[in-house]
């Protein structure tokens, strides 16, 4: 994510509720203004942090996104975002864990190409809606940890906590971690 000018807005989460919200200067608006913005997939991704050989090795990657929209509403708990991730561009940087990932065992990209994220509902700092990987939807709650906004385009910042078994991704367990710490980061223009 790109460095924040001053007269960017900023908005970071140091605590819970909206106690932990600081806005950089007062006249700043928190929140990007109402319409529709699609993802710019060069300046976005999703992240990755789990642990393999037995929790004992920390691995990091990516993957990329292949489109998405966020319609900011007003209200803003009127919002919505579609994401679309190739499940195919998993990355850590060693070829035969990430060709092991790819295959039919773990997520069989494949079959199921694609990773979606669909969600309608705003609360505060969370967003909440539906991850659906290998056929397989399950409830999900992003928590929003930072945004900047300006008038045709903002960055926004996520973070969330996958257990891979309840998409039905159960191979090597023991061996390869059964818990994502999943970041979303990304740049969104106004149609």
């Amino acid at each position: 994510m790109a460095a924040l000018s001053p007269d960017q807005t900023r908005l970071d989460q140091t605590g819970a509720g909206a106690a932990g919200v600081a806005i950089s200067t007062p006249e700043a608006q928190a929140i990007p203004r109402p319409g529709r913005y699609e993802i710019d997939i060069s300046a976005s991704a999703v992240t990755f942090r789990t642990r393999h050989l037995f929790g004992l090795a920390p691995v990091r990657g990516r993957f990329a996104i292949r489109a998405g929209t966020i319609d900011v509403g007003e209200p803003l708990a009127r919002s919505s975002a579609f994401v679309q991730i190739d499940a195919a561009s998993f990355r850590t940087g060693n070829g035969q864990r990430d060709d092991q990932v790819r295959s039919e065992r773990l997520l069989d990209t494949e079959r199921y190409p694609v990773i979606t994220f669909r969600s309608d509902s705003v609360d505060g700092l969370a967003l909440t809606g539906t991850l659906t990987v290998r056929n397989v939807t399950m409830p999900v709650t992003l928590s929003m940890e930072q945004t900047a906004a300006r008038a045709r385009w903002f960055n926004a910042r996520a973070s969330t906590r996958i257990d891979r078994n309840e998409f039905g991704v159960t191979a090597y367990r023991g061996i390869a971690g059964r818990y994502l710490d999943m970041t979303i980061e990304v740049r969104c223009v106004r149609t």
